[in-house]
């Protein structure tokens, strides 16, 4: 009997220990890519599991607020009053490319060309055919057909809406305006899509349309992506290189909760619709914080190669340890 007893004791004291063993996230769709490698290789060396769901960086937020996660993640930072209000720290883990998909048969690989101010008024509804004159004129030589242009865009709360919104409104004073930017604006036409892989999939199956999505689903989906026009008038492509070039400029000490935007880099090579995911933990759970710190220091020290094989731009070690430290 005395076996038993201590047997079951075992037991009990042991499932603290077996949760203990397990981090849940929730939040932005943009990084889930890479947290979810740098989460396998984690529990692997670790064999601490590491449960990230990507249901967009409004419910991140509300989930980190609530406290029924042990972090959240949204590509739209939060203001230092909203972090303060609600006890939670921020900081940036990885950054990334949003692009812009189509799918518009008989290009025969050859890219379209577009700017700020045409994706604007595609998004608004005002271009509503591929040979549009404005986007002939970017693309001469380019056979456009005479095909209605299907919009796609994100239905939920989502940060990659807030960073493609933030850049429309940059490049265009009618989009600021009339709509606006943030996780969620009142769009004037097209299909809502859950996601950014929703977004991915409804543009693979839907002929003579246009979405944006971060990079890497844009890949994962083989999808055809458009090269913009920056900031500083060059045509650029996306790419590894572009969004370095977009980050390297980017001063993270423009306020303490790092809440920076990364959108119209003035450099000639830089990619201008560029974005940041943010980590938020709550500071009044110092365990669940300091655990959600050994995962991301964890990442940051040996999941750079993994960030950028699926073309994220890992931060710099400055900024690591420096994030490191401050949370500590």
């Amino acid at each position: 009997m005395k076996k038993i007893i201590i047997t079951l004791l075992s037991l009990v004291i042991a499932v603290p220990a077996i949760s203990a063993e397990t981090l849940n996230g929730a939040g932005a769709s943009f990084p889930y890519p890479v947290y979810s490698s740098w989460a396998y290789s984690y529990e692997k060396e670790t064999g601490v599991k590491v449960n990230y769901q990507s249901i967009g960086s409004g419910g991140g937020i509300k989930q980190i607020t609530a406290g029924t996660v042990d972090f959240g993640a949204s590509d739209d930072p939060l203001s230092q009053a909203d972090l303060d209000k609600n006890n939670l720290m921020q900081f940036p883990a990885i950054t990334g490319g949003i692009v812009v998909i189509v799918n518009v048969k008989g290009l025969n690989k050859q890219k379209i060309t577009l700017n700020g101010s045409i994706l604007a008024d595609i998004f608004m509804g005002k271009i509503t055919m591929w040979n549009d004159a404005a986007i002939v004129a970017l693309n001469k030589g380019l056979k456009l057909p005479a095909a209605k242009i299907t919009v796609v865009r994100r239905s939920d709360s989502s940060g990659t809406t807030a960073v493609f919104t933030k850049y429309l409104s940059e490049c265009s004073e009618t989009w600021a305006k009339e709509i606006g930017s943030g996780k969620s604006v009142n769009w004037k036409t097209g299909l809502g899509a859950k996601g950014n892989d929703g977004v991915s999939n409804m543009v693979r199956q839907t002929n003579n349309s246009i979405g944006y999505t971060e990079y890497t689903y844009a890949e994962q989906a083989k999808l055809d992506y458009t090269n913009l026009v920056n900031k500083a008038g060059k045509v650029v492509t996306a790419n590894l290189e572009s969004f370095a070039k977009a980050v390297s400029s980017v001063d993270w000490h423009k306020n303490p909760s790092y809440a920076v935007s990364l959108t119209n880099s003035a450099d000639e090579q830089a990619w201008p619709i560029a974005a940041a995911s943010f980590i938020l933990v709550r500071k009044d759970k110092p365990e669940a914080a300091a655990n959600v710190m050994k995962f991301f220091k964890y990442s940051f020290e040996k999941g750079d190669k993994a960030a950028q094989y699926l073309k994220y731009v890992p931060l710099s070690n400055n900024i690591k340890t420096e994030i490191l430290g401050k949370i500590k």
